[in-house]
């Protein structure tokens, strides 16, 4: 994987924090094993002290911040526990359901192999649904996380029936153009692949309160491989 340059993923910037758009399969931090190149040590190739605010999938893109000074750190992690931090989400998903700022009011719990699973003992999980777009067979759904545990989008859209695109861990199909398409075809011995290549699920927008008291709010456009998803469906309705 070609990596980067992080300058060109910068979203905000002014003297406390740093917004990203993240790209696709590359992690926030260090994952547990190997040294995989990450967001955060990108990151401190230019600032040396900086620190992730929060972070989100290896597959999920989007906006992601980080904090210049500890001090800065400390105020937005605060926001983060006092769920003070408003956090946006797109994600396509399979089926069409119609939903209007819909709560899912699920606990949620890690398993082995950094996993997690709905479970009635596991730590409290709410997420808003609203769908934005229906297509054919798939809609196109804005997610607002309330808090901020593992996988909790992706889990509490399977427990909506309406399972992420590519998401297999939690009951989401591939997703291939010839299922849209009549006049699919294919070159000879040539075997389709699918239309992206992750889960369809991009962090789109973050607010929270600079160290001044200024409201600071950062739109992440799509990346190249949802923005072209959702065309296709838009496209083949």
């Amino acid at each position: 994987m070609k990596l980067p340059n992080f300058s060109d993923l910068v979203i905000f910037e002014n003297d406390d924090y740093l917004v990203v758009n993240k790209p696709p399969f590359l992690a926030t931090l260090d994952e547990r094993v190997g040294g995989a190149p990450n967001m955060l040590r990108l990151a401190r190739q230019h600032y040396d002290d900086i620190q992730a605010a929060h972070r989100i999938d290896r597959e999920t893109s989007g906006a992601l911040a980080f904090a210049k000074t500890p001090e800065a750190y400390r105020h937005l992690a605060m926001q983060f526990e006092n769920r003070e931090v408003k956090k946006q989400y797109h994600a396509v998903v399979w089926g069409t359901p119609q939903l209007d700022h819909q709560l899912v009011d699920r606990s949620i719990e890690s398993t082995t192999r950094g996993k997690a699973r709905l479970a009635y003992k596991g730590k409290a999980a709410e997420t808003y649904f609203t769908t934005l777009e229906t297509f054919t067979r798939h809609a196109l759904i804005q997610c607002e996380p309330i808090t901020g545990r593992m996988h909790q989008i992706r889990l509490h859209l399977m427990y909506l029936q309406a399972p992420i695109v590519g998401d297999k861990d939690y009951g989401g199909e591939d997703f291939f153009l010839s299922s849209l398409k009549k006049k699919f075809n294919m070159k000879a011995g040539e075997e389709e692949q699918p239309f992206i290549k992750r889960f369809a699920l991009h962090a789109l927008k973050l607010e929270f309160t600079g160290l001044q008291g200024e409201a600071i709010s950062v739109e992440a456009p799509y990346p190249k491989d949802f923005r072209v998803l959702v065309e296709a469906m838009r496209q083949n309705r």
